[in-house]
């Protein structure tokens, strides 16, 4: 029997290099397909922050954060909350994951060149209980050169596979069909697309010039997942969240359209916890988009004072960085489907940082002169570039213009000036006093006794009405698409299972397309820094998996 190759990865995204890069490394012969055109490579990490979740790192311990397995452990399965019957490999995969991010991986990745920015940052941070959601220590590790510096090693991997005759890159080919020979899935089909010299992220056409058929011995879906397909994110949300918002943005390009995964439910896969998705709150329109309502994420400090739409301040403990989801399900029970940050320049300066590669310049570019003029700017330029640009943004001197301004953006008279005085006035009380009652003030107290926190990321408290730190800023917020937190079962061998629980002979899965590993690692929720990795410790078991079962 003849096959064009021993594997077929079908996703030019971070999980796909990673298992790619695997397969090389064991010998093995690998035709790498993605629909997008070359200059797309490396997916949606490419525009990512570059996050990562370390346990106990170097990193941490120069920071005076004492980390610990166990108290990982802990936080993961507090936040994913496990409670269905196939949620066993999910449960696993977290076990194997924890183990991976308080091990080898760091060390692994630093033997690849992967280098990190020294201060941790502190994302999810909960605000319930011990055995709850939330991270209970910083664990955000910034790769160094953001997202493309991650993807670089896995790239310059694949493409010495490349030079070795070992891998096949092929581009615009665009998977329509799985199918098998004696039971074992052997041949991937589909279409062969128009060329397309589109810039990355932007839409690439679909107009077909001719199909392909392939062989091997074992196929590997690493094809992300429904982000950018906002009919299939309705399609799938869950009922504990209501009723979808009828305005959203996304936070990945279009051609995240989850399609695969359909295909790979079509040839025999189990694709469970599709209610399960991970979409931000604090979505800003990116004022000079690549791709179609192209939203950017902010990451938040913990001081700016949240309102919903009609200017009601959210409940504890939803405060900025605190609780993705919690914030989600409690906006979309207040009938309306944007909130809004009040804050002032002193606090946006130091505060705001914008999810991406392309909104972090300086990190990007491993510049060290960069960074330092970020940090002595009174507002770093590309938050500076959102308040004088964006569309969400409303920037005044004093707070009656400021809620006219804030009714202007949504074309609603929704917020009374009295009401939303009357919040900001409360808050401000609270900060004369070290003692206080107001646990969103006890939170910024909390925040600056760790050094990173006090360093570049927490504002001293203060008033948010005092003259000296104004101008008043305003920013209205959307829902995000981001992330598929279910996908393909597996087990640990990313071997990808059918609805009976055994594996579908020759197919493996790895990155979102599988949850980030299991169908599901993160179960209902996630602490941030952990889908890149899910992504990297996915594709390596799968492509080590596929490499020892076609040798």
């Amino acid at each position: 029997m003849t096959y064009d190759a021993d594997v077929i990865v079908i996703g030019a995204g971070l999980a796909g290099l990673v298992a790619t890069a695997e397969l090389v490394d064991a010998g093995r012969k690998v035709i790498l397909l993605d629909q997008e055109p070359e200059q797309s490579i490396g997916g949606q990490a490419h525009w990512s922050f570059g996050g990562l979740f370390f346990v106990d790192s170097p990193e941490q311990r120069r920071m005076r954060i004492k980390d610990s397995h166990a108290l990982a452990l802990q936080d993961w399965l507090g936040t994913a909350g496990f409670d269905r019957e196939e949620d066993a490999w999910p449960r696993r995969w977290a076990e194997a994951y924890v183990d991976f991010a308080a091990g080898e991986k760091r060390p692994w990745l630093h033997r690849q060149g992967v280098r990190f920015f020294p201060v941790v940052g502190w994302a999810e941070r909960g605000g319930y209980d011990a055995n709850g959601h939330g991270n209970s220590v910083p664990r955000f590790h910034i790769t160094w050169g953001t997202g493309p510096g991650l993807v670089e090693p896995f790239e310059r991997r694949v493409r010495a596979g490349v030079a070795r005759g070992l891998v096949r890159l092929a581009f615009r080919h665009r998977v329509t069909g799985l199918s098998a020979t004696a039971g074992a899935v052997d041949t991937v089909t589909g279409q062969i697309l128009e060329p397309s010299d589109a810039v990355r992220g932007t839409a690439s056409g679909r107009e077909a010039t001719g199909s392909f058929s392939l062989r091997a011995q074992a196929v590997i879906v690493t094809s992300g997942g429904i982000g950018g397909n906002h009919d299939l994110v309705r399609a799938q949300w869950p009922a504990r969240l209501g009723t979808p918002p009828q305005r959203m943005l996304s936070g990945v390009p279009a051609h995240v359209d989850g399609l695969m995964l359909g295909i790979a439910e079509a040839a025999g896969a189990s694709h469970i916890n599709k209610d399960r998705m991970w979409h931000y709150t604090e979505g800003i329109q990116n004022w000079n988009p690549i791709w179609a309502q192209h939203g950017i994420r902010i990451l938040p400090g913990p001081s700016p004072l949240w309102l919903d739409a009609t200017g009601k301040r959210l409940p504890v403990p939803l405060f900025p960085g605190f609780d993705t989801l919690g914030t989600l399900d409690h906006i979309m029970k207040t009938g309306h489907d944007h909130t809004w940050f009040v804050l002032n320049q002193r606090i946006i300066g130091k505060e705001f940082a914008l999810s991406g590669s392309e909104q972090n310049p300086d990190l990007t570019g491993k510049s060290v002169r960069d960074v330092i003029t970020r940090a002595r700017q009174a507002v770093p330029g590309p938050v500076k570039a959102f308040m004088d640009n964006g569309a969400d943004f409303v920037v005044e001197r004093d707070l009656s213009a400021l809620v006219r301004g804030m009714n202007a953006v949504t074309k609603e008279d929704l917020l009374d000036e009295a009401a939303v005085r009357r919040e900001i006035v409360a808050r401000d009380r609270e900060i004369a006093n070290p003692f206080t009652k107001d646990l969103q003030v006890t939170a910024i107290h909390g925040a600056r006794r760790y050094l990173g926190d006090k360093l570049i990321r927490t504002a001293a408290p203060h008033r948010i009405l005092d003259p000296g730190a104004g101008p008043l800023i305003a920013v209205r917020l959307s829902i995000l698409t981001r992330k598929s937190l279910g996908g393909l079962e597996t087990d640990l061998s990313s071997r990808v299972l059918t609805g009976t629980g055994e594996p579908l002979p020759g197919v493996y899965a790895a990155g979102e397309a599988a949850g980030f590993g299991g169908g599901g690692v993160h179960g209902y929720r996630a602490l941030e820094g952990t889908f890149l990795g899910g992504c990297i410790f996915s594709g390596r078991a799968a492509g080590r998996a596929a490499a020892r079962a076609v040798g």
